[in-house]
């Protein structure tokens, strides 16, 4: 079984950032997008050094700093998160701050403490404004109201943003950062109360489809506007920019383009099989109504996605279905 439906790239050629053989500690290894990187960072011929909760709490600031002094990785990659789509961000606002910034300071301080030359901090695009002008760019951030179901989140991630600014202005320190839009593939968490829209389409849809059911009803209007990016092109993406970027503002890592939720839905409701009535609860929140991210500065550095979105699906399935029948 492979994770991606596309060919593995090939290694990234050594950079003065992220020489080859580099020591790399990725945090949030078990998650959606840190076992992602992990495997891309390893098929390069990395290093990849890596500790479960249960070997070593992010949250606590004394053990990170600790462990990062005695093991001296050459980069991090900060990508452990608390991470939940609109119900548990909306029921659980205070896990989904604290926790995160408790991480955030935590890697990052202890990174520079243990004279880490090099960090990638993971946020995410929900750091934007909900009315931010679209495709949205970098310079967008603060410039108007954040989205309330996700605002605790948002603004963890944004301390975090600012956290590598100021390590960078104050000590001169090649961190950086990176904000994904929307993202899915293998690793990805398929619970009904805690999941993003996509794994949580592909669940619902599949087991209608298992029982025959002739109807799914689904939060919203189906309107907003969202983009996708497989989880596989995200870890390019970091490779990228831990090879060819230094600078202080954040990094928008998208495909592009995007599509309605309700497309979306369509889109699940065909790769799983469901043949039945796809049904809309207005009642229910729609969250922002766009959120289409400007790619441009990352394509400048020569990277572009290489997964489609319905065979990025189809293959997302296939792992989460492979996993249901062992």
């Amino acid at each position: 079984m492979t994770d991606s439906p596309t060919a593995t790239p090939s290694p990234a050629p050594s950079s003065p950032y992220l020489p080859s053989s580099s020591r790399i500690f990725v945090a949030g290894h078990r998650g959606l997008v840190g076992s992602a990187v992990a495997r891309r960072l390893a098929a390069d011929g990395h290093e990849v050094i890596t500790r479960n909760r249960a070997e070593l709490d992010l949250r606590d600031a004394e053990a990170t700093a600790a462990f990062l002094a005695d093991v001296r990785p050459d980069a991090v990659v900060l990508a452990a998160a608390k991470v939940g789509g609109i119900l548990a961000n909306s029921s659980q606002p205070v896990p989904f701050l604290e926790e995160n910034l408790r991480i955030q300071l935590s890697v990052i301080a202890g990174a520079h403490a243990a004279g880490v030359g090099r960090l990638l901090f993971l946020g995410s695009s929900c750091i934007y404004p909900k009315h931010a002008p679209q495709p949205i760019r970098e310079d967008a951030l603060l410039t108007g109201p954040l989205e309330a179901t996700n605002e605790p989140y948002a603004l963890a991630k944004i301390a975090g943003i600012c956290q590598v600014q100021s390590y960078r202005r104050q000590y001169g320190a090649a961190y950086i950062s990176a904000m994904p839009t929307n993202l899915y593939g293998p690793g990805d968490n398929f619970d009904l109360e805690t999941s993003h829209v996509l794994p949580a389409l592909i669940r619902r849809f599949h087991e209608a489809t298992q029982e025959g059911r002739e109807e799914v009803t689904l939060w919203g209007s189906g309107t907003p506007r969202r983009e996708f990016l497989h989880v596989d092109d995200l870890a390019d993406a970091c490779v990228a920019l831990l090879s060819r970027y230094d600078g202080d503002e954040p990094v928008n890592v998208g495909c592009g383009s995007d599509l309605t939720i309700r497309e979306l839905a369509e889109t699940v409701a065909e790769v799983t099989g469901f043949t039945g009535r796809i049904a809309w609860d207005t009642g229910k929140p729609d969250g922002t109504p766009r959120k289409l991210l400007d790619v441009s500065r990352l394509t400048s550095l020569g990277w572009q996605p290489r997964i489609p979105l319905r065979d990025g699906i189809a293959a997302t399935y296939a792992w989460w279905r492979s996993g249901q029948e062992r």
